[in-house]
C-alpha cells in the first residue's frame, strides 16, 4: 500500500510542478492545439449550495481542464474573503463591484506569449466574475491579443451572467470564444460536462 501511495505522488510531482510565481506547469502534451493556460480564481470556505468547502468549486473544473487538455495554470489568490461567512461575503462582493475596486491579487502570471489558448474562470458574483480578477483583467489586457480566450463559469443560476461581454471589453485583441457554465454543486461529480465541452472545443 505505501509502494502504491508512493508511485500515486511520484507522477502527480512529474505530471505537475509549481514554479515560485504560483504558476503551475502541466508536462502533459497539449498535442496540436498549442499551448494552453488556465487563469482562474477559486473561492473556498462558506458557498452557496454546498457550505463550507476546502477546495472552490472553479478550480475543481480548472484542475479537470488541465488534467484533460494538459494546460498550466495560474490562480488568482487573493485572502481578503477567508473566513467569511456567505452573506457578509457576497455583500462585501456587492460593494466592490459597485465601487468597482481592484483588489490585489498574489503571485505574478507567466508569460502569455508561449500560450496560444486561455482559459477564464470564476465564480458568478454579481452577475460578473469577482473583481479580483478584474485587477488581472487591467494589468493583462494587453497581453492576450491574437490569443484565443474561453470563458467559463460556476454558479448557482446565473449561467455566463455578463462575464464573456467583460472579458471581450478586457480583452479587445482576443478571439473570445463561446463561454462555458456549469453549476458549482455539480462540479465535483461533473467532470464528463467538462470533458464533453472540451471535446466540442476539438480537444
Amino acid at each position: 500500500m505505501l509502494k502504491i501511495k508512493t508511485l500515486i505522488a511520484v507522477s502527480l510531482a512529474l505530471l505537475f510542478s509549481v514554479s515560485c510565481n504560483g504558476v503551475v506547469k502541466n508536462e502533459k502534451s497539449m498535442g496540436n492545439k498549442g499551448k494552453a493556460l488556465v487563469v482562474f480564481f477559486s473561492h473556498a470556505g462558506d458557498n452557496y449550495a454546498v457550505g463550507n468547502i476546502e477546495v472552490g468549486n472553479t478550480k475543481i473544473v480548472a484542475d479537470y481542464i488541465s488534467e484533460i487538455i494538459g494546460a498550466d495554470q495560474f490562480e488568482i489568490v487573493t485572502h481578503k474573503y477567508d473566513g467569511m461567512a456567505y452573506t457578509p461575503l457576497i455583500n462585501l462582493a456587492k460593494d466592490e463591484a459597485r465601487n468597482g475596486e481592484l483588489p490585489p491579487y498574489e503571485g505574478e502570471a507567466p508569460d502569455m506569449s508561449q500560450y496560444d489558448t486561455v482559459f477564464i474562470g470564476g465564480p458568478v458574483w454579481w452577475g460578473t466574475y469577482p473583481q479580483v480578477m478584474f485587477t488581472f483583467f487591467k494589468k493583462h489586457g494587453a497581453d492576450l491579443k491574437g490569443k484565443t480566450v474561453i470563458p467559463f463559469t460556476t454558479h448557482e443560476g446565473s449561467g455566463l451572467a455578463n462575464c464573456v461581454e467583460d472579458v471581450k471589453e478586457a480583452f479587445a485583441g482576443a478571439n473570445v470564444t463561446k463561454g462555458f457554465s456549469i453549476y458549482g454543486h455539480e462540479v465535483r461529480s461533473g467532470k464528463n460536462k467538462v470533458e464533453k465541452w472540451l471535446r466540442g472545443l476539438g480537444y
